[in-house]
């Protein structure tokens, strides 16, 4: 990766929509050659896909919360994915080190709604033991969200 690959991403990361003439435009090279490079970038894994980024607030998801997950004895990676995967509230889970097992992040609509998201978590996953919730009260830094971030 060189700065016009890095100088490619930055545009991307501001606006997923922006044109190949519009990047290159700003970057100095030919839509063409912005084309290319985007297209090493997918095959070379760099860059992983394209996404809507959503505001949840907009869309009526107002409450956000960061879930530790206690099992009972071992589970494997491969069975807490598929388990959390199942609950579309889910909209990040981890393997952790430390007590807990697993952390999620969690984006529902409200407090019932994550009341509900985390039944279904313990249902779907029987080794659940308990959980430790902590809801978000405010953002103070987000880098995955809309115009954000610099590599």
């Amino acid at each position: 990766m060189d700065n016009l690959d890095r100088d490619l991403i930055d545009c991307l990361l501001e606006d997923g929509r922006a044109s190949y003439a519009a990047i290159g435009q700003r970057i100095g090279l030919s839509a063409p050659a912005v084309k290319r490079r985007m297209d090493r970038l997918v095959d070379d894994g760099v860059i992983a896909g394209f996404t809507a980024v959503l505001d949840p607030h907009l869309i009526g998801w107002t409450t956000e919360a960061y879930v530790e997950v206690h099992c009972k004895g071992t589970i494997s990676p491969d069975e807490l994915r598929a388990a959390f995967g199942r609950v579309p509230e889910v909209h990040a889970a981890a393997t952790v080190s430390g007590q807990a097992d697993a952390i999620l992040h969690i984006v529902a609509k409200d407090v019932r709604d994550l009341e509900r998201a985390l039944e279904r978590i313990r249902v779907e996953t029987e080794t659940v033991d308990h959980t430790e919730t902590a809801i978000v009260l405010s953002r103070l830094i987000d880098r995955h969200g809309p115009r954000q971030g610099r590599i």
